[in-house]
């Protein structure tokens, strides 16, 4: 296994500064994140670890301009975040796959082209690219239900990349897998990342599963969501299943464990 770790440049991706989040209720404000600083190196694959609760969703939303900060500011490659989002700077990908069983796997893969007004030839070339990136080529022309729900993940993964964004949000993608296909989904992810440079920001409730894919790992505390520890994964790369085996992964997982755990205690004591 190469001893090499994946590069990343010195710029930064994102930069979150000072983002707070409330959300009005008919019981009462609830603060879900608070006072948060952040940055993201250009090629970094982070993780989002919390408990159930914490603000993870809410804070990649806030990066992807999907909901807006109380407080705070958000940049992306030195835009505003909706800057970001207009010029198609972000990829996004759900647990659920979200794609339109009318329209065939290449087409789900061309929607935010065809969106855009990108013209049918170059869509479906880069479809097509798109779908030999994420080894779906055969699939084309098959439509979302004949696939399996790993495979049609896959294609999510590619329909999130076909505007080619600069970042990559994921809000627990592989969630509603077995565990035979998320680990393939995994190796298969990081594959993708590392052929096309893209920062990824992973939201996932799985320990192993953050300390595979990343290179640096965020725990959040409880609500209100704050950045309790910053963990960075020197694992090398190509991460495969002999990965899992090691001393060094088992090390890893074991010290995110242990400051995941540590935010919890306060919430935990007397139980």
């Amino acid at each position: 296994m190469s001893t090499s770790t994946a590069s990343t440049s010195t710029s930064t991706a994102i930069h979150l500064a000072g983002i707070s989040k409330t959300f009005s209720t008919s019981s009462g404000d609830v603060v879900a994140l608070d006072d948060i600083d952040l940055d993201i190196p250009q090629g970094a694959f982070v993780s989002l670890l919390g408990p159930s609760g914490c603000g993870k969703s809410t804070l990649l939303r806030v990066i992807g301009d999907l909901v807006t900060p109380t407080a705070g500011t958000v940049q992306v490659a030195g835009t505003s975040a909706a800057e970001a989002r207009r010029t198609r700077q972000y990829g996004m990908a759900f647990q659920a796959p979200g794609l339109m069983d009318w329209r065939t796997v290449r087409r789900n893969v061309e929607l935010p082209l065809q969106v855009q007004g990108v013209g049918r030839a170059e869509r479906r070339q880069r479809a097509d690219e798109m779908l030999e990136l994420v080894k779906l080529t055969q699939f084309a022309d098959h439509r979302p239900r004949q696939l399996s729900g790993g495979m049609q993940q896959r294609v999510a993964i590619a329909r999130a990349l076909a505007m080619q964004p600069r970042v990559l949000l994921m809000d627990e993608p592989l969630g509603a897998l077995d565990e035979m296909n998320r680990e393939h989904l995994q190796r298969e992810l990081l594959r993708i990342w590392r052929a096309t440079g893209t920062t990824v920001v992973f939201v996932t409730h799985s320990i192993p599963e953050a300390v595979f894919l990343s290179t640096e790992v965020v725990v959040m505390s409880p609500r209100p969501g704050r950045i309790a520890s910053r963990i960075p994964v020197d694992l090398p790369y190509p991460r495969t299943d002999e990965t899992r085996l090691t001393d060094e992964f088992q090390a890893a997982e074991r010290h995110v464990r242990e400051r995941l755990h540590a935010v919890l205690e306060p919430s935990t004591a007397g139980l």
